[in-house]
């Protein structure tokens, strides 16, 4: 299976891209008090910025495509964090940090940052795979650079 990720230079694209990275990094550093405030500073609609938001990510220059930060539901069971990680580490992804809320409701939610520099597999495949693992909620692509 090919991966569905593509590289392509932002001056090709609708600026409407451009606009939802830089919404989502008004957000991420605090700047603004939520997604209304970040689309009106931007000039985008909420509905452009929820229809693109998991799809649109900036990489960054001198590392491009070599971490990626996934976000994952997980049920609060005994194993479940630890076969994830082990499944990251049978491809050759290398965990760099791991950020895990207090569960609520028997969901915690984890986020995950490796390298995937000398994955074995392709990143779709090993989402997929992990998507499928006991245990798993959600999972969605949040950070790649």
């Amino acid at each position: 299976m090919k991966s569905k990720y593509i590289v392509i230079d932002k001056e090709i694209l609708p600026d409407v891209f451009e606009k939802v990275l830089k919404a989502k990094e008004q957000i991420r550093r605090g700047k603004v008090k939520g997604i209304t405030e970040a689309v009106k500073n931007v000039g985008i609609s909420r509905s452009t910025f929820y229809k693109y938001k998991d799809y649109v990510f900036a990489l960054s220059e001198g590392n491009l495509g070599k971490k990626v930060t996934i976000s994952l539901l997980l049920d609060h069971e005994t194993g479940v964090l630890s076969d994830i990680l082990n499944q990251i580490a049978a491809k050759k992804g290398n965990v760099l940090t791991i950020n895990q809320n207090i569960p609520i409701n028997k969901i915690a939610n984890v986020s995950i940052t490796f390298d995937i520099t000398d994955l074995c597999v392709d990143l779709d495949t090993l989402i997929e795979e992990l998507k499928s693992s006991k245990g798993v909620n959600m999972i969605s692509i949040i950070a790649m650079g």
